[in-house]
């Protein structure tokens, strides 16, 4: 096995805060969308990341001058924002939401067909507003001017729509083309709100590409609603003459399939990519080729870029040319091409790790992605000189909170394949991986199978690397034969009848070599997958036992039933199997794993979605009930009511991700679940079993930039620190009262230098709203049995004042928390040291000497102050 070594680990002595957590990984930030004003000082683009009230990802708006690149977010609120346009003036945005418009009783659009319409915002400030009321929503838009748009959107509701809705039928029609609205194209003049239909089509304009003069507009047309099922009817190409409204169908022929589209700066052409396969009309494995099409002449050309694996995105135009990333494996190649007549000539681009290019429309500057399957994605900023990235600048870094925590070291490795052939992968280390010592395995498996897994760091739902890395095992991501950005000859290698004969035999010989290095312990492996990954991970169940656990996520077994009740189920097995199961059923049960699950002793968690099209929920069904009859090997199955292929509400990837790391805690890393469905973490039962352990240095829970302490500092922990301070025996786990200003800062100074970290006193902006007198806490309401109010405190006085010093205080943590990774004792028990703005200290928040009760203004008695450490995260 031949390797590159890339990355390099974060390894260190880790507190609760510092390690990953299913939600650092689930509630991460992504970033998309990103839009270049025409004179190329603006840049718009959009960031979403799930909202756990809603349930959902949400997702807004955000700008950048690209002269300070300070960033300001122009939408906020529960509804999502998308497909930013910046006006060719530079002064609006016009972009698509489904948010309900301002006026009062306005109705919302019709959700149950997107719903989404264009709205405007101004980028000189001020709130967005509704611009179009399509009945059927917008599906897509361009601006043709400043003050004119163009939309293709579904006509209006016919009769028959009217009449379905009337009677309140939601019955299905299966590929109803007479009944499928049309999708048009509409001319939107903004003053005035006037809409004009430019198209009579009666099939479904899919994407709208206009020119930068608005005198053109290319619009890809769907004329099938079965075409994603058998690829039979293609879709169409047509160029518009907006000025004159003749309408061209291009490339009539149908050898050219264009997908992506880019206008010239002058109008005159644009750029396309299309798929290309040997195949005679299906495309399920190909590369993308890149052509020019010039419009007065009326011409295309392909366009060479001297690159067998052809294009690996789209291409970024440059006044002379474009920039282009290159299918190379698991690392594009980026390169500058100078257009010359019909020819264009390559020059490579010497920055490795670029996953994403946006160029500027004078060519001056670049926008692009950079990251490494060890190195989280940041989005830099550089001028472009020719082939180079010139002093670059970060302009975006999602998730920059990653960095203060560790981080798998990454390699890509190669070795000898199914047929002898070299095939890529991406290993991960262990983070506490030490030279010389064997670790568990898990293979995780791209889906596709006309996919690949690129060296940049992608963390997520079906794949969370950090989490498994994190509990001591090597990750295994092979590019098995088959897998996109290879090349045609790798695509297809797996095509007509041979499917899934070469894959699982790529992935057992890649961990043969990684076993032969020495690094794996082979009696503690295991698989997981989604889509196609979870069929060859289904594959390699029935083919071996050295597995010992696995995960399936919405993965076939038999291909019989794939083949009618799947969306592209003819296409998608008339390629790879090169049959129907009419033509060779016993082909269909050969291939099928259903058929050998009689061979399956490995544990197997199951999932899939209720609503899953692509790989039909029944499969999932088949999977359970094989297992569950041969009853060799323990299986679990999550069905996700409402979800399709892949989950998309947080509280169904949560679950997902938890219950595949407990299957995998107890069949490969032998850990078993210390969870009590019973005990709710925030109770005081749950602080109670914790405070039986307290550790020496007081435990965190990150909150945004810093990491408060869970508990108030305990005597035993303040004893560590000052030996002359008093604890009688038995009340290690109570609060530190007594404690000074000056004692306190006095603890955190000693704290810090004991764990080379930065500790010190919450300030009053931090704390100050969490440290509220709470009557369900550690307060006198609880001692006196009622709410006590400023008189009856009076009289209770005199009662206190009379006990021994403290004897109101109770151990840390034995009244209910507050949060979902909670914090206890923020309302009562001890009063906590806070510093003030102008480096004083005051002591806020409830303590178990005084009430509740907000408007009193006494204060707690000196043995009813203690103290709770903030931690630095940066």
């Amino acid at each position: 096995m031949r390797i590159l070594l890339v990355g390099l680990a974060v390894v260190s002595l880790l507190s609760a805060a510092e390690k990953w957590t299913v939600d650092d990984i689930l509630l991460q930030e992504r970033a998309s969308g990103l839009e270049l004003s025409r004179d190329g000082k603006v840049a718009v683009y959009v960031k979403s990341r799930v909202d756990k009230e809603k349930g959902e990802a949400v997702s807004h708006l955000y700008l950048k001058r690209l002269g300070d690149l300070e960033e300001v977010q122009l939408t906020r609120g529960n509804d999502s924002e998308s497909s930013p346009r910046i006006s060719p003036d530079g002064k609006r945005i016009a972009f698509l939401t489904s948010r309900k418009p301002p006026a009062a009783g306005e109705a919302p659009a019709d959700a149950a067909s997107g719903g989404l319409q264009v709205w405007f915002l101004n980028l000189a400030g001020g709130e967005p507003w509704s611009v179009t009321k399509f009945e059927k929503g917008v599906r897509t838009f361009e601006w043709l001017d400043n003050d004119t748009l163009l939309i293709a959107a579904p006509e209006d509701p016919s009769l028959y729509d009217q009449k379905v809705k009337e009677r309140k039928d939601t019955s299905q029609v299966v590929d109803d083309e007479k009944h499928a609205p049309p999708v048009r194209l509409f001319r939107f003049e903004v003053k005035g709100s006037k809409s004009t239909r430019l198209t009579t089509n009666t099939d479904r304009i899919t994407s709208v590409f206009a020119s930068p003069d608005g005198a053109w507009a290319v619009t890809l047309h769907n004329r099938s609603l079965a075409e994603i099922y058998d690829q039979k009817v293609k879709p169409v190409t047509f160029l518009h003459d907006l000025k004159s409204g003749r309408s061209t169908q291009l490339f009539a022929d149908g050898k050219v399939l264009p997908r992506e589209f880019d206008w010239t700066g002058d109008s005159k052409g644009f750029y396309f990519s299309a798929p290309y396969t040997t195949h005679p009309y299906l495309y399920n494995a190909s590369v993308n080729l890149l052509y020019y099409y010039d419009v007065a002449a009326s011409k295309v050309t392909k366009v060479d870029v001297g690159w067998e694996n052809g294009l690996s995105s789209g291409v970024s135009l440059t006044p002379d040319g474009f920039v282009a990333l290159l299918a190379n494996g698991a690392r594009n190649r980026a390169a500058r091409f100078t257009r010359t007549g019909d020819t264009w000539t390559r020059t490579w681009i010497d920055t490795e790790n670029v996953h994403a290019v946006t160029v500027t429309k004078d060519g001056q500057q670049i926008v692009y992605t950079t990251s490494t399957s060890g190195e989280p994605a940041k989005w830099m900023l550089a001028k472009l000189d020719g082939a180079r990235f010139v002093e670059p600048r970060t302009f975006l870094e999602p998730n920059s909170e990653w960095k203060k925590k560790p981080i798998a070291k990454t390699e890509l490795v190669t070795w000898k394949g199914a047929q002898d052939e070299q095939v890529e992968g991406i290993l991960y280390y262990p983070h506490n991986y030490t030279p010389g010592k064997k670790y568990p395995l898990v293979v995780m498996i791209h889906g596709g199978p006309h996919g690949h897994d690129p060296y940049a760091f992608n963390e997520s739902m079906g794949y969370p690397h950090q989490l498994y890395a994190q509990r001591g095992a090597f990750l295994f991501k092979p590019n098995y034969h088959g897998s996109s950005n290879y090349g045609l000859k790798w695509g297809e290698s797996i095509s007509g009848g041979k499917y899934n004969d070469l894959e699982w035999i790529d992935v057992e010989k890649g961990v043969d070599a990684l076993i032969a290095r020495g690094i794996i312990d082979p009696d503690k492996m295991g698989v997981m997958g989604w889509s196609n990954g979870s069929i060859i991970t289904i594959e390699l169940t029935t083919r071996t036992t050295r597995y010992k656990v696995a995960g399936a996520g919405a993965g076939d077994v038999n291909w019989s039933s794939d083949w009618g009740n799947a969306v592209f189920g003819d296409s998608f097995e008339q390629y790879y199997l090169g049959k129907t199961p009419m033509d060779d059923p016993q082909l269909y049960i050969r291939k099928s794993p259903l058929y050998r699950m009689d061979k399956v002793k490995t544990p197997t968690i199951i999932f899939f979605g209720t609503e899953d099209k692509q790989v039909p929920t029944e499969q999932g069904w088949q999977h359970y009930r094989a297992l569950q009859h041969y009853g060799q090997a323990d299986v679990k199955f999550i069905l996700f009511p409402g979800e399709a292929h892949g989950p998309r509400k947080y509280v169904h990837q949560r679950r997902k991700v938890e219950e595949e790391l407990a299957w995998f805690d107890k069949y490969l890393f032998g850990i078993a679940s210390d969870t009590n469905e019973a005990l709710k973490p925030e109770s005081a039962l749950a602080a109670l079993l914790k405070t039986k352990s307290l550790p020496r240095t007081p435990e965190t829970v990150e909150r945004g930039a810093i990491a408060i302490g869970r508990f108030e500092v305990t005597r035993g922990q303040f004893q560590a620190f000052e030996n002359s301070y008093q604890v009688a025996p038995g009340t290690e786990a109570y609060p530190a009262g007594g404690i000074t200003a000056d004692q306190a800062k006095a603890y955190c100074a000693w704290l810090s230098k004991q764990t080379g970290q930065n500790y010190r006193l919450g300030t009053e902006e931090e704390l100050g709203s969490l440290l509220t007198r709470s009557k369900s806490e550690n307060t006198l309401d609880h001692w006196a049995g009622y709410t006590v109010n400023a008189d009856d405190e009076a009289r209770l006085s005199s009662l206190i004042e009379g006990m021994a010093p403290g004897s109101l205080l109770r151990p840390v943590g034995s009244f209910t928390g507050s949060g979902e990774d909670p914090l206890f004792d923020l309302g009562g028990n001890v009063a906590e040291w806070v510093t003030k703005k102008d480096g004083s200290t005051v002591a806020l928040g409830g303590s178990a000497d005084r009430p509740a009760d907000s408007k009193t203004t006494t204060k707690a008695r000196p043995d009813y102050i203690g103290l709770r450490v903030v931690r630095d995260l940066k």
